[in-house]
């Protein structure tokens, strides 16, 4: 079970994704499968401009609770960009993208986490701008 305090950040990222229109989320815990991270986060967007905007959103979102990535790839204009925030990493893809790389199968022996521990059903709270 992942710890509380990953969870809520993880929840606070699904939030702010979905309050940019990101469809299909998934968490998965990975703690016992991989060194580098506790837990992922996948989601999706419909075009490379809105996995930009998903992916500053959740950054925002986090900044306000005082979690900054470590690590950011690719561009804000792209078809997949990783958040790297330590404990847990975000993804946020096109759907071609996303099915093209197949992480979900990749990490398909990882628990998922369900919809009442990723909080996606509240709002997000208002980013700073």
């Amino acid at each position: 079970m992942l710890d509380t305090e990953i969870l809520s950040k993880i929840g606070a990222a699904a939030r702010a994704a979905t309050g940019k229109k990101a469809f299909d989320l998934v968490g998965l815990e990975v703690s016992a499968l991989t060194s580098y991270a506790d837990g992922f986060l996948l989601c999706s967007a419909a075009s490379e401009r809105q996995v930009g905007a998903i992916a500053d959103a959740i950054v925002r979102q986090l900044k306000n609770v005082g979690c900054r990535p470590l690590h950011k790839e690719g561009a804000s204009r792209s078809d997949w960009v990783l958040l790297d925030f330590g404990d847990f990493v975000v993804h946020v893809f096109t759907e071609d993208r996303r099915a093209y790389y197949g992480l979900d199968s990749l990490w398909g022996d990882a628990p998922r986490l369900d919809e009442a521990s990723l909080l996606v059903d509240e709002p997000a709270a208002p980013a700073d701008r």
